[in-house]
């Protein structure tokens, strides 16, 4: 696992090769947590659920789960959009608005899933699927960060 930290650290450091925003068409800002730390928390909180699997198949991050989707190139992706997964209404609809996976959107979602869903689509009968949280900005901002890695253009 040390390689993968290793080479998530790298491809920070290799410069902001983000790609561009879908919604905005500016370039993506520099996650602002630590690639490293946000390895090691996704390792212990987050691969119970996901992986991050490239289009060749091959697994770059946890171990093949199936319970959420995919998360390869979740920066900067449309929310609710993986083939072949099974999305909440709620998060289908955030999706359909233009949203694109952003720092901010995505450290809001995954401290609070459903209560983010219900402020941004202003529905109080909105829910996520996913019932996970982590609790600390400064851990979701850096499992941001280490899935910023796995950006296609920052591959």
């Amino acid at each position: 696992m040390k390689i993968t930290q290793l080479a998530a650290v790298l491809a920070l450091l290799a410069g902001p090769a983000f790609a561009e925003s879908h919604a905005t068409a500016e370039p993506m800002a520099a996650p602002t947590g630590d690639a490293v730390a946000g390895a090691e928390i996704f390792n212990r909180q987050c691969v119970t659920c996901h992986v991050v699997q490239n289009d060749a198949g091959e697994v770059l991050a946890g171990r093949n789960a199936k319970t959420g989707p995919n998360l390869h190139g979740v920066v900067g992706r449309t929310p609710g959009v993986v083939e072949g997964f099974s999305y909440g209404d709620g998060m289908v609809a955030y999706g359909a608005t233009g949203a694109v996976w952003m720092e901010e959107n995505f450290v809001a979602y995954v401290q609070d899933p459903t209560d983010f869903l219900r402020t941004a689509l202003e529905d109080r009968r909105a829910r996520g699927k996913m019932a996970f949280q982590l609790r600390s900005p400064e851990d979701a901002a850096n499992v941001y960060a280490f899935l910023a890695t796995f950006t296609p253009a920052a591959e």
